[in-house]
């Protein structure tokens, strides 16, 4: 029987109750304290902290309290269940990133290859909104148009999840474009930044001068649309060349609003890479990276895909495809 880990490799010891509890007791002493509400912002961060850590430890307790009943007497359906919850556990103790409990903004970019390259690029959007709905996230379409698909993913940690999958994916087949039936390989895109909170949204100032924006009719720029008003808002950041559009909102004016929140996760983003403190320092032209892939996705001659990063691999193409990303999505958890 497979038995469970009182401390998995994953944690790399990080996960440890009874320093959780004691950090309960020490956030109720200093709530009990006469000056506690002196100061609002800082007493809200205490009871923000005290409620993050109490469901921490209780769902621990939890599984610990099933895990001794399931001893005393197994059910098989019932440890398959509890294996779950556990691993659940396990993989949510490793989110410490910043933005880790936020939606995700994805989008996915073709790479040259023509017909090949934009069918593969239609199929990694297929592919992550599949993995999106097996794990019962929301999926909001923000722009699709002809060259790109941006989507909005929220749910449980949806960007602890899914940041990792940002790079470059590789795809060799037979093409279905090809008449003489050759075989092909397709490179996309794959970006995913965080949405941003307010607060933190609200302290990025863009001058406008830096900013060019567009509008175009819903459907995509120069595609038919019932739509008669141009709508949909193109973004562009001029002194780095980063562009966003939004066409999921009704009004212009809110899709201008929500490009440029967009915009400014990116800028967040990149920012936080090349680690500068001002959007000003950013003045040189972003190319998006189509280096080395993270993740090739064979279909002929054989069948197998492969993270580059991690080595994992599988012959089951076809559920990777469908949605089914735990085993390289949990694996690349495991590396932070």
């Amino acid at each position: 029987m497979t038995s469970f880990r009182t401390k998995p490799a994953g944690w790399a010891g990080a996960f440890d109750v009874r320093a959780k509890e004691r950090r309960i007791a020490e956030l109720e002493a200093e709530m009990a304290s006469a000056d506690f509400w002196s100061d609002r912002a800082r007493a809200d961060r205490k009871i923000r902290e005290l409620g993050e850590v109490g469901e921490v430890v209780n769902r621990f307790r939890a599984i610990e309290g099933d895990i001794a009943a399931l001893r005393e007497n197994f059910d098989a359906e019932r440890f398959r269940g509890l294996a779950g919850e556990f691993r659940k556990f396990e993989l949510d103790q490793l989110f410490t990133g910043r933005y880790d409990g936020r939606a995700a903004v994805l989008a996915v970019y073709p790479g040259a290859g023509g017909e090949d390259a934009e069918d593969w690029a239609r199929m990694l959007g297929v592919m992550y909104e599949g993995y999106a709905r097996r794990r019962g996230w929301k999926i909001k379409v923000i722009d699709d148009g002809p060259r790109s698909r941006t989507v909005e993913i929220s749910g449980d940690r949806a960007y602890g999840y899914l940041k990792r999958e940002s790079g470059v994916h590789r795809l060799v087949r037979i093409s279905p474009f090809s008449s003489k039936k050759l075989r092909h390989t397709s490179f996309a895109l794959v970006e995913i930044v965080p949405d941003l909170p307010p607060l933190e949204e609200s302290q990025l100032n863009i001058p406008e001068k830096d900013l060019k924006v567009e509008f175009y009719r819903s459907g995509g720029p120069g595609g038919q649309n019932v739509n008669k008003v141009e709508t949909a808002v193109r973004v562009v950041h001029l002194p780095t060349g980063l562009a966003v559009s939004s066409q999921a909102q009704r009004s212009q004016a809110q899709n201008r609003e929500y490009a440029t929140k967009l915009l400014k996760a990116k800028l967040f983003h990149l920012m936080e890479k090349e680690k500068v403190d001002e959007v000003g320092g950013l003045r040189t032209k972003v190319k998006p990276e189509w280096g080395n892939q993270i993740r090739s996705y064979v279909l002929n001659p054989y069948q197998l895909v492969k993270d580059h990063r991690t080595g994992v691999e599988t012959a089951k193409v076809d559920g990777v495809l469908a949605g089914d990303l735990d085993l390289f999505v949990e694996s690349e958890i495991e590396t932070l």
